[in-house]
C-alpha cells in the first residue's frame, strides 16, 4: 500500500490474450478463499456498455438519467457517466469504501506501479514492463529478470502468498486473512 492508496493496489498486466483473465481469476479464488476481501477492476481503453440494450435501467440512462441504479436483495450496481477516468486512488478508495481488503486490477500497464506481469509463450516472448517495475512475473517463459520472483502460470497460490506477505501484511502460514 501507497501513503496514496486507500488499500492496496496490485495490477495485472501483459498483452492482450496472455492469460490475464484467467490468472487473476485463480488469484482472486485464492486470496478470497483465504479469508481476504477482493475488490477487481478490469481497464478498457474505450467506452463501454454493462447494461443490456433495452432492459429498464438502460432505457432510463438513455432516457437522460444522470444515474442508474439497479437493486436486488444480493446486489447494486450504479452506472454514471464521469468527467474523467478514475485513477488507482481513486479505485482504491471505492473499493475501500465497499470493504476491500486489496485492490486487484487487470490491465492499467500505463499507471499501474505495482505489475505483477503474465507472459505467455505462445503469444509473445517479450514482456511490456521492464524488470524494475515488476513485483512479479507468471510465465512459461525463460526471462532475464533479476530479482524478480517467478511463478508458473498456475502458481496463483505462490502469488497470493507474495501478495500476502507484501502487501496485506500477513505471514503465510496457512491463516485466514483478516477480511473474516
Amino acid at each position: 500500500m501507497t501513503p496514496e492508496t486507500a488499500i492496496p493496489v496490485v495490477s495485472v498486466v501483459g498483452k492482450s490474450k496472455s492469460g490475464k483473465t484467467t490468472f487473476l481469476e485463480k488469484l482472486i479464488r485464492v486470496l478470497s478463499g483465504r479469508g481476504w476481501r477482493v475488490a477487481t477492476a478490469k481497464h478498457h481503453p474505450h467506452e463501454f456498455d454493462i447494461d443490456v440494450p433495452g432492459k429498464d435501467s438502460w432505457r432510463h440512462a438513455h432516457a437522460g438519467a444522470i444515474a442508474t441504479m439497479v437493486v436486488s436483495p444480493s446486489q447494486f450496481a450504479l452506472m454514471r457517466d464521469v468527467e474523467h477516468e478514475y485513477t488507482l486512488e481513486e479505485l482504491a478508495q471505492l473499493a475501500a469504501d465497499a470493504g476491500a481488503d486489496i485492490l486487484l486490477t487487470e490491465g492499467f500497464k500505463r499507471v499501474a506501479r505495482v505489475r505483477i506481469e503474465i507472459s505467455r509463450a505462445e503469444r509473445s516472448a517479450e514482456l511490456i514492463s521492464s524488470p524494475d517495475e515488476l513485483v512479479a512475473l507468471v510465465t512459461d517463459v525463460e526471462h532475464d529478470v533479476a530479482g524478480v520472483p517467478v511463478f508458473a502460470l498456475d502458481d496463483a497460490e505462490g502469488v497470493a502468498d507474495l501478495v500476502e506477505r507484501q502487501f496485506l501484511g500477513a505471514a503465510n502460514n496457512g491463516s485466514v486473512g483478516h477480511g473474516d
